[in-house]
């Protein structure tokens, strides 16, 4: 499986950004990690394990951005309104660079988004945020009210990245284009979020799978499970 360490400076968030990418050709993956997690944790759960058939055969190239949760949604040290400052400047990065590299490395306009828990949030937001650049996405596990990230603390920015909020409001086609599958299981933490999602979805008329697995917790066995399966249906 062919393997490649990127890093770079990013001018969106004046510092630098690592990246590890598998893969040599196929529709781009924009894998995040879980809360706080390093652009090394899918690696290291062996999630990039089991999809290695995908990669191999040239179905996807996967990319894996570090995350900055801890500069933004868990950075109790500095006020909410910066918090979420900088998740957007992460969401300008990850538009900006590395939703670039990947069109210009693979040829395909429209990337697939996916993540595991808070990743899973970070998957549908991106995805929901600018569907015309996302054919797919593959939320496992995810949450989607960012509200309780803030302390009390709600504002303009705020709303505009928390789908729970904004996207009862959205109309931009490509949303009823996009492929959604929200993975969750009967024992997850955050099964409630993904049904109130589902909700949301069947409201506006948008096609969507609301895939609850059975004896499962919020880990990473099912996850290692669902990414597969949900990639062989591409």
């Amino acid at each position: 499986m062919q393997e490649e360490y990127i890093k770079w400076y990013s001018p969106n968030l004046s510092m630098d950004i690592d990246m590890l990418t598998f893969g040599h050709s196929g529709y781009p993956l924009l894998l995040f990690p879980t809360s706080q997690g390093r652009y090394y944790e899918n690696k290291d759960f062996k999630l990039i394990d089991s999809i290695q058939h995908f990669i191999n055969s040239g179905k996807v190239k996967v990319y894996c951005p570090d995350g900055i949760d801890s500069l933004s949604f868990y950075n109790k040290g500095v006020h909410p309104a910066e918090r979420i400052r900088n998740h957007i400047w992460y969401d300008k990065m990850l538009l900006e660079e590395v939703v670039s590299r990947a069109q210009h490395d693979t040829g395909h306009h429209k990337v697939i988004t996916a993540g595991c828990s808070f990743g899973g949030y970070h998957a549908a937001n991106f995805a929901f945020r600018y569907p015309w650049l996302v054919s797919h996405v593959f939320s496992l596990s995810g949450a989607f009210d960012i509200r309780g990230q803030f302390d009390g603390f709600y504002n303009e920015d705020i709303y505009f990245h928390n789908p729970v909020d904004y996207l009862p409001h959205a109309n931009n086609p490509e949303l009823w284009n996009m492929k959604i599958v929200l993975g969750t299981s009967d024992r997850d933490i955050c099964r409630s979020y993904n049904e109130q999602l589902s909700e949301i979805l069947n409201k506006k008329g948008i096609s969507h799978w609301l895939d609850i697995r059975p004896n499962a917790d919020h880990d990473w066995p099912i996850w290692r499970e669902m990414l597969p399966d949900y990639l062989s249906k591409l």
